[in-house]
This record gives structure tokens, C-alpha cells and sequence, in this order.
């Protein structure tokens, strides 16, 4: 019966969407053309609305179908969730100073570690309590904003935040654990607005949205409690979000090289250099998603083989992945240099 939450989930993202355009373009409510961005013009840019009433509509359903499920363990992740979501929403309408939205974050974080949401071994070795929190805390505040900086070409954050989602909800049915319809049904709702935001895009998500959607994709992974899933937790946490979190320490590094504020932003993410190379928006997108494909495959094969060879296996991945972008810079590096 998650089927019907899906459904609906997807049916109010889609649905809301137009809506959302029309709203912006009477509001003027659209994404600003600044350095780090491609596109022209004027888009709409509060469409993580959409999903996040599909995110909540379906989980409200669905918690209907299934008194089972406790709702108190995902009361934590909801109120995090509707904190994060609220900010950013008023960042995309006002700007919010950077102070504030990391206070918020913290708070937010802050609310699901209390609620039990926290790493609790590295591979074999249990974590002290303290330890855990404060590394809990530097995680989820570091992929809300990585999420959040690779949410700068058509598809791209949306994609991987519905392929990410996918994968914990497969990994979910494989402990049997109602979780995985939660999964299930935020990947319907990223599906509505996808719709819509696939190159070139009508609608963009906004902070609102890829704000939230790092904060999901940091925080769900975290309620896995089986000694044998905590052991290969955080390498399969390191996959399936490499691809915004290298691009948000590439971006880090290369500021401070700089001599710049890591806030202020600029046009060599993973896929302005894509672009650079000579690939078309759909190209970079496809690019990038198949390989995040791929990376989401590791993680839930790693799930349903032995401990030792899903750590080799995620390892590998990860190397990988980390060559990937010495690849791409250095081919961007050689192409700028030919254009000067």
C-alpha cells in the first residue's frame, strides 16, 4: 500500500509545480543569475515546495495505512526536516545572512542527533558519545551545503538526490525495516518535480529544496542500527555522496587558495568544467548521474555481501570517484590554458 503514498506524493509535486511558476512569475520570485550559474533569464525558484509537500503528504498517508510504523522515531527527522525546509525558503525570498542559516543548521542537526540519528562505530570501532555528536553534527551540516553548491545545472541535485533515495530504500527492504517507504516516497516526490527541471529546466528547486534534500540525504541513512550495517555506515555514506561532497571541498580549496571568501561563488564546480570541456548541459548531466548510478549500486551491493569485501568494494569506489575529478580538472586546466 506505499504504492498509493508514492502515487500521491508524485501527483502533488507534479501538480504543485505549475502552480509554483505561476506564483513566481506574478511574485518575481526568480533564481538570480550569479557566477556560479548557467542558465539566462528568468526561472522560478521555490520548486523544492513541490517536493516538500509531497514529502510530507505522503508520509501523512501513509502513516495512516501503516500504525505500525513509530512515528516518534521519524518526529526528530520531520521537525529537522520542516526547520531546514522554512530556511530556506526565506533565503530564497529575503537572503538570509550565512550566520543565521548555520545556526539553523545546527539546531536542526542538533534536534535529530538528541532524537538518536548518529554514527555510532568507525567499521569496528565504537565511537565515544561525544565524538559521535560532534562528528554527526560536522556531517550533516557539511552535505546540506554540499548539496546545496552542486545545485547549479539542470537535473543534476534532483537526480542525485532521487538515485541516493532509491538506494537507502533498497537497502531498507533488504533489514525489512518501513523505513523504506520514506525513501520511497521522497524519490516519488523528487520525481514530480524532476519533471519539470530536467534541461532545460521551467522551474529550479531553490534553497528550499537542495537544502532539504541534503539534510534527508545526510540524516536517513543514519537510523541503520544492525552491528553488521554500522560496519560499512559511513564508507557507504562516503559514496553515495561523493559527488557533492568533493565538489564542495574542491570549492573550499580552491577559495582559500585564492584568497577568497568560501561563501562567495564562482564557476569551476564539477559541472562548469564539464561544460568547459566541450560537453551540452544534457551531456554533463548524464554524465554525472550515470556514475552516481553507479556509485548507489556499490552501496547497496555492499549491503548484500560479506562486511569485509563491501568495504573493499565502497574503498575502491571511492578512489575512483576521487580520480574522476583530478581527471576533470586537469582536462579543464589544459583547455583553459589553450584559450588564453
Amino acid at each position: 500500500m506505499f504504492l498509493i503514498s508514492c502515487i500521491i506524493s508524485f501527483a502533488v509535486s507534479a501538480l504543485l509545480i505549475p502552480v509554483l511558476i505561476l506564483f513566481c512569475n506574478r511574485y518575481k520570485l526568480y533564481d538570480p543569475v550569479t557566477a556560479r550559474k548557467i542558465h539566462s533569464g528568468n526561472i522560478a525558484r521555490v520548486g523544492g515546495i513541490a517536493i516538500f509537500a509531497g514529502f510530507i503528504l505522503g508520509n501523512l498517508i501513509s502513516s495512516q495505512i501503516f500504525r505500525e510504523i513509530s512515528g516518534y522515531r521519524l518526529l526528530p527527522l520531520f521537525i529537522s526536516g520542516l526547520l531546514i525546509f522554512c530556511a530556506g525558503l526565506l533565503d530564497d525570498i529575503v537572503n538570509l545572512r550565512a550566520i543565521v542559516k548555520l545556526i539553523i543548521q545546527i539546531i536542526a542537526a542538533v534536534i535529530v542527533i538528541i532524537g538518536g540519528y548518529h554514527f555510532e562505530v568507525i567499521l569496528r570501532f565504537p565511537l565515544p558519545l561525544p565524538i559521535s555528536y560532534l562528528m554527526t553534527l560536522f556531517w550533516i551540516i557539511g552535505i546540506i551545503n554540499a548539496f546545496n553548491l552542486i545545485d547549479g545545472l539542470d537535473g543534476l541535485c534532483g537526480g542525485i538526490s532521487f538515485l541516493s533515495f532509491i538506494s537507502f530504500a533498497l537497502i531498507f527492504m533488504h533489514i525489512r525495516d518501513q523505513n523504506a517507504g520514506v525513501c520511497f516516497i521522497a524519490a516519488a516526490a523528487i520525481f514530480g518535480f524532476l519533471l519539470y527541471n530536467k534541461p532545460d529546466a521551467k522551474i529550479f528547486m531553490g534553497d528550499c529544496g537542495s537544502q532539504f534534500l541534503g539534510f534527508m540525504v545526510s540524516v536517513v541513512p543514519l537510523y541503520l542500527s544492525e552491528v553488521n550495517l554500522e560496519y560499512i555506515k559511513i564508507p557507504s555514506m562516503l559514496v553515495i555522496t561523493a559527488l557533492p561532497m568533493l565538489d564542495m571541498i574542491a570549492a573550499i580549496w580552491r577559495r582559500l587558495r585564492e584568497h577568497r571568501s568560501i561563501m562567495s561563488p564562482d564557476r569551476a564546480h564539477i559541472h562548469h568544467k564539464l561544460l568547459n570541456i566541450g560537453f551540452s548541459k544534457r551531456q554533463v548531466l548524464f554524465i554525472l548521474l550515470s556514475i552516481h548510478f553507479l556509485a548507489c549500486m556499490s552501496v547497496v551491493l555492499a549491503y548484500y555481501i560479506s562486511r569485509s569485501k563491501g568495504v573493499i568494494l565502497l574503498g575502491t569506489v571511492y578512489l575512483f570517484l576521487i580520480l574522476f575529478y583530478f581527471v576533470i580538472h586537469y582536462a579543464n586546466r589544459a583547455i583553459c590554458k589553450k584559450t588564453k
